[in-house]
């Protein structure tokens, strides 16, 4: 073990905290490990509404750090990945008599506007919805709405993105890897992994980083052995995809009568987002599943808006993720802090631990950089802040430049269609080009197997991208499960079983 390297830090879970923190601390100079037990993005980070949001209705429980600070990211970020983010507008139907009173939205609305620093997206404005196309799929009763900005991110995408750049920049990332055990010994930690495949590995870091998300406590329990510990609070959120419900491009925010809040959001050019739901959880987050009893939530709150009304016959495909909301003793669920704690353990002379709590994507880089904010007090500070400006990978481009950004690789291989072409830019940005190489028709992509996937996208998934099975490259790099027949995914199922066994 003497002649293993010592890490920095040592990093446990591959969600958008995780690899937010590992790709911050490796652009540092600092040097860092990364194990997920599953694939990238396969929990809370991909089971989300999707959005790049201030959070409008936090400004109700009086969250204005975390709104202000997530109204100052949705810009940032958007810099830094115009590929996987870009701006949505909301449209929220008023009705007189409703939940929340025009002035107390209109006043919502004109913080929104002006607590984070807007300066490219749209400000709020008044719809008349008898005149305006946003009107024409709602019920008649609904005549007036309030129009604002946030974002859309592919949120598995921006997961993974930040995991590759943190390789490019020196980390070691290791996928499909558990962490069995985490033991103090000397002043360095000696952390065990293993592999799918049964292999055991030990590694020694200065400094361990617990970013499990909803298995947070699950680590502090099992590979530390601690029992009783309860510092994250598990609420389930399920979403429902179905058929385009609208043309419009804007998404539709609704309130409900019970005071939570759906958006119903224009995804994968031919579907509708609905979601989330918002319930305490207490089982494995593993088996986190969406109920009947969210689905028949959903359509029915989506339904009390839309003149044609949603069913659940209606469902092409759903999801169901916890989010590991920090415990801070809330009554209700939709209630409980959306914010984020940073925790460091150890006495002096022992090596120490941060444990991350909450948190949300749109806040992520700034976690991050909190998190190294107190990595630096705790084992020396190695480099400045420099994520703000940065970009991730395929994301350079001006933020106004995807449509030019179509054009080019369209112009470079005409034998693609648009839909095709748009896709990849918004998967890919620049790197689009790498995956289509020398290709001059698109028999030189490879194998078809379906939607618009081809066998040079899987390979760079594979071997770019710690892709393994169907489900990593359907639904959560390229969402094209939803376009694939089962035959079709079962082909892919079978190709990426036999380059793992090559």
């Amino acid at each position: 073990m003497s002649g293993q390297p010592i890490y920095d830090l040592f990093v446990i879970g591959g969600g958008i905290n995780g690899t937010g923190i590992a790709r911050d601390a490796a652009g540092r100079g600092y040097s860092v490990a990364l194990a997920e037990m599953n694939d990238f993005a396969s929990g809370t980070s991909s089971g989300a509404t999707k959005l790049i949001h201030g959070g409008l209705r936090y400004l109700e429980h009086y969250e204005f750090r975390l709104v202000r600070e997530a109204l100052m990211e949705r810009e940032v970020l958007w810099a830094m990945a115009p590929h996987v983010i870009w701006p949505l507008r909301f449209v929220l139907p008023f009705q007189k008599g409703g939940i929340r009173p025009a002035w107390l939205i209109r006043l919502g609305l004109f913080l929104y506007d002006h607590l984070g620093g807007r300066k490219l997206l749209p400000a709020t404005r008044t719809l008349d919805l008898r005149r305006d196309p946003a009107g024409k799929p709602l019920k008649p009763i609904f005549s007036k709405a309030f129009e604002y900005s946030d974002g859309w991110v592919d949120d598995a995408r921006m997961v993974v993105l930040n995991a590759r750049d943190a390789e490019i920049r020196g980390a070691t990332i290791l996928s499909r890897s558990r962490v069995t055990s985490a033991k103090r010994e000397d002043g360095i930690w000696v952390i065990t992994t293993r592999k799918r495949d049964g292999s055991v590995s030990t590694h020694r870091a200065r400094m361990l980083v617990n970013a499990a998300g909803p298995w947070v406590d699950q680590v502090l329990a099992g590979a530390f052995g601690r029992n009783n510990v309860h510092n994250v609070r598990l609420v389930q959120g399920s979403h429902i995809i179905v058929k385009k419900k609208f043309n419009d491009a804007r998404a539709y925010f609704f309130q409900n009568p019970d005071n939570r809040i759906i958006f119903a959001i224009p995804y994968e050019r031919d579907f509708t987002l609905i979601g989330t739901t918002d319930r305490d959880y207490t089982d494995d987050p593993k088996d986190v599943r969406i109920s009947a009893e969210e689905v028949d939530y959903l359509c029915g709150a989506a339904s009390e808006y839309f003149q044609e009304p949603v069913l659940p016959g209606d469902i092409v495909w759903s999801y169901s993720a916890v989010r590991p909301l920090f415990d801070d003793g809330a009554s209700k669920a939709q209630e409980a802090t959306r914010d984020y704690v940073l925790k460091v353990e150890g006495k002096e002379g022992d090596a120490p631990l941060l444990n991350v709590f909450g948190g949300k994507l749109t806040t992520y880089r700034r976690l991050a950089e909190h998190a190294l904010e107190k990595i630096g007090e705790t084992i020396g500070e190695k480099g400045a802040s420099w994520t703000a400006a940065s970009t991730l990978p395929g994301g350079d481009f001006a933020v106004t430049a995807y449509e030019p950004t179509v054009a080019k690789l369209l112009n470079a291989y005409p034998f693609l269609q648009r839909a095709h072409a748009e896709r990849l830019i918004r998967c890919y940005g620049t790197d689009a080009n790498t995956i289509l190489g020398a290709a001059r028709k698109i028999e030189d992509l490879g194998r078809y197997f379906g939607g618009t996937l081809y066998e040079a996208e899987v390979r760079w998934l594979i071997e770019r991208e710690w892709a393994v099975t169907a489900e990593d490259v359907l639904w959560r790099r390229t969402k094209q499960g939803l376009f694939l027949t089962p035959e079709e995914a079962e082909g892919l199922e079978g190709y990426m079983g036999l380059m793992a066994a090559a």
